[in-house]
């Protein structure tokens, strides 16, 4: 999904990418990262916290190049389901260049600052052709049964195995397996 995404660089592909990351790493349910019209309360930019060593970043304020150095970033559980309003969940940077949650949370931040998005803004929003779309569960499960399609029954698993409540599975079987 990252090689697709970064090979073929549209705002969509590259928000769902990002958005796949941040569900894989932070253990999401759909419903915390992606839009939908019913028991959605997805993460908004007014969420996410940057630092640079000690150093916190101002969403608004901070530079680029100080956006895409952030070395360590934060999710603050306001209105999600986790049972703990207030919670803050923290991750480094991971050592692989495309799937992080600190480069794909920047890339969420950058994108949106560009498009002159204010904090209130949804993580799963992005700009293109004019207007403002949102990353749903459809558009999710719809790429991830694509990439399962494409690498093939070696997986272990069909297409049809897979949607996007898999990432959180996904992100605490990898967590298991480390």
């Amino acid at each position: 999904i990252m090689a697709v995404a970064h090979a073929a660089p549209s705002p969509a592909n590259l928000a769902i990418s990002d958005m796949c990351s941040i569900a894989f790493f932070y253990l999401l349910r759909p419903g915390e990262y992606a839009v939908s019209p019913s028991e959605s309360t997805p993460f908004r930019l007014c969420d996410v916290q940057l630092r640079i060593g000690n150093r916190r970043l101002d969403l608004l304020l901070a530079t680029d190049a100080d956006i895409r150095s952030a070395t360590f970033a934060t999710l603050t559980f306001t209105t999600q389901k986790n049972g703990v309003r207030g919670e803050v969940i923290g991750l480094s940077r991971s050592s692989n260049p495309q799937l992080c949650p600190v480069i794909s949370l920047c890339n969420r931040i950058l994108h949106a600052r560009f498009h002159n998005a204010d904090l209130a803004t949804p993580l799963a929003r992005y700009f293109d052709h004019g207007k403002w779309h949102n990353v749903t569960a459809t558009n999710i499960s719809t790429t991830l049964k694509a990439a399962v399609t494409f690498l093939g029954p070696t997986l272990g698993f069909l297409a049809s195995d897979v949607s996007a409540r898999a990432l959180r599975a996904a992100g605490a079987m990898a967590l298991l397996c480390a």
